[in-house]
């Protein structure tokens, strides 16, 4: 699996900030707790990195999106704080991956009970 030691690790430390957390905090606390667990393993990463979308030939951007994570410049981690993933945290994770060009993403949700994620591949 492409990055699968980077995934590995970005896995271990979101299920130890939802050990520790559980569900039922906003986005951005876990956000912050990733971080430090990120650091913690080692990982190089840069948080709430905005690209600009371009549209067909359109020379100016229609807008910006920040992705939550981009570790080790190779990985997208997007995270959520809902009951349950739908298709269109789906959606949006593949649509950050084209717009950032990286082949790999994490979508991480520690909104439910159980910590859920999807790897997803370009």
């Amino acid at each position: 699996m492409l990055h699968a030691d980077i995934t590995e690790k970005i896995l271990g430390a979101a299920f130890e900030v939802h050990k520790f957390l559980g569900n039922g905090f906003q986005e951005v606390i876990y956000q912050r707790a990733l971080a430090h667990e990120l650091s913690v393993k080692g990982l190089a990463f840069q948080r709430e990195i905005a690209v600009d979308i371009f549209y067909k030939d359109l020379p100016q951007p229609i807008g910006r999106r920040r992705a939550d994570f981009i570790v080790e410049e190779k990985v997208l981690v997007e995270i959520k704080a809902v009951a349950e993933l739908e298709d269109v945290h789906l959606a949006q994770i593949l649509n950050y991956l084209k717009a950032y060009r990286l082949p790999v993403g994490l979508l991480l949700n520690f909104g439910s009970k159980s910590m859920q994620f999807k790897r997803v591949v370009l």
